[in-house]
């Protein structure tokens, strides 16, 4: 969407370097490349890295093959985005994983119960919702 992808190895980098010099905060979503994203975070966490960070990312964007973007908060949704991230990231857990856009076809109370089933897998931290209305909230 912003052109085209920089070689990983200067990314890893860049991103070794930004931790390096005191940023402590990965933010990304599954919908950046889409996956690509958070592939390479994956690899840049290596090595110790994942220990000096707070790791977020973000689903329930979806992308069609015309162009066209959806937005899904369904439990079942859910909890593969969630399994699809933590393999990609190559973590056992996230740090906050939140709600790219609220899918207003399913009630927000029953999207935070599957997120809260997560939590107390302990395969996330915190949650979150990113573009929601204060009446969602």
């Amino acid at each position: 969407m912003h052109g085209p992808p920089k070689p990983e190895p200067d990314m890893v980098a860049l991103i070794h370097h930004a931790v390096a010099a005191g940023v402590t905060l990965l933010d990304t979503s599954d919908i950046y490349g889409p996956h690509t994203n958070e592939l390479l975070l994956g690899k840049a966490l290596q090595g110790g890295v994942r220990d000096k960070v707070q790791l977020a990312t973000k689903f329930g964007i979806l992308a069609g093959a015309d162009g066209a973007r959806a937005i899904r908060g369904d439990p079942a949704y859910v909890r593969a985005a969630c399994e699809g991230s933590l393999e990609r990231l190559g973590v056992g857990c996230i740090d906050l994983y939140y709600q790219h856009g609220v899918d207003v076809s399913v009630p927000i109370e029953v999207t935070m119960g599957e997120l809260k089933k997560l939590v107390e897998e302990g395969k996330i931290k915190y949650i979150g919702l990113s573009e929601a209305s204060a009446s969602t909230i």
